[in-house]
């Protein structure tokens, strides 16, 4: 099923991220699938872009380097071992997004629809990011203010285009 634009709609986890991926004995399994739990139920059943599963994965890994930092903060407090975190965290944060994206795509090769050429694509999980981004910053400020500069950074981030440039 595709929606009038043309892209693909699925029933979708809804609240996809690493906290919801079990791993036991080198298999991984989805858990919670009742997904966004302040969504209406009829929302949650609705079909989707699969790009908003893919999206909360992507995010979330955003969560696990500033954790990850965040945690490794308390042994050094060093200029020096701030910035090799940093180096640590943007390298783990490159790898993991190439790495699942390449994944998605090599899984869903088969499957035809009008956003499948690359171009296509990337503005949709671009446009399903941003809007995965802004609701993390209001779940954030209203839930867990102490993690707002996470998706406050990741936004960041997304609204900057590769030059640097602010779009």
């Amino acid at each position: 099923p595709t929606s009038a634009a043309g892209g693909l709609r699925i029933r979708v986890h809804g609240d996809l991220h690493l906290g919801q991926v079990l791993v036991v004995k080198g298999d991984a399994y989805l858990i919670d699938f009742e997904g966004e739990p302040a969504r209406a139920l009829e929302e949650r059943r609705a079909k989707h872009s699969p790009f908003k599963d893919v999206s909360g994965v992507l995010r979330s890994f955003d969560y696990a380097a500033a954790m990850a930092v965040r945690s490794a903060q308390s042994v050094d407090t060093s200029p020096e071992a701030a910035d090799a975190r940093k180096r640590v965290a943007d390298t783990y944060l490159a790898q993991a997004r190439e790495t699942f994206i390449e994944g998605y795509r090599s899984a869903t090769t088969g499957i035809a629809h009008a956003w499948k050429d690359a171009k296509g694509e990337d503005a949709a999980l671009e446009l399903f990011t941003l809007e995965k981004a802004a609701y993390e910053v209001i779940y954030e400020a209203e839930n867990r203010p102490a993690w707002l500069a996470v998706p406050l950074q990741g936004l960041r981030g997304l609204l900057q285009s590769s030059d640097g440039e602010s779009i």
